[in-house]
This record gives structure tokens, C-alpha cells and sequence, in this order.
């Protein structure tokens, strides 16, 4: 979730467009706070799930962006 906040924060920004961008960087830096906790005691494999959501959800970030600029 917090990569695709990245994604769609990436979208808004190139995009001015401040609403966007001020719940995507709220969202970020809260989903933040909450993973430090989750990802410090992980396994190698729930590292390796992590990531593979971490890179679908910013391809999802942007896709999606784009859907709400429109």
C-alpha cells in the first residue's frame, strides 16, 4: 500500500495537483510508521512478499492516478 501511495504521489506531483499529493504523503509517511514495526521481525520469504506487493502497488499507484486525474 505504501508503494502504491508512492506511485500515485509521483503522479500528482508531476501533475501539481495539491490534493493529491497531501493525502498520498499523509498516507505514506503513516503506512510508514505501522511497516517499520512489521518488516523488523520478518521472515525471508514475508521480506520477498513485501516486495513483490510493494511492486505492484506502485505500477497500481500510477494507473489508478491516472484514472482519478481524468
Amino acid at each position: 500500500m505504501q508503494v502504491f501511495l508512492v506511485g500515485a504521489n509521483t503522479y500528482f506531483i508531476s501533475r501539481t495537483a495539491y490534493s493529491g499529493m497531501a493525502i498520498c504523503g499523509f498516507g505514506i509517511s503513516y503506512l510508514w510508521t505501522i511497516n517499520v514495526k512489521k518488516t523488523a521481525i520478518s521472515t525471508h520469504w514475508q521480506r520477498v512478499s513485501y516486495s513483490t506487493g510493494a511492486a505492484i502497488g506502485g505500477i497500481l499507484g500510477v494507473i489508478i492516478a491516472q484514472m482519478l486525474r481524468k
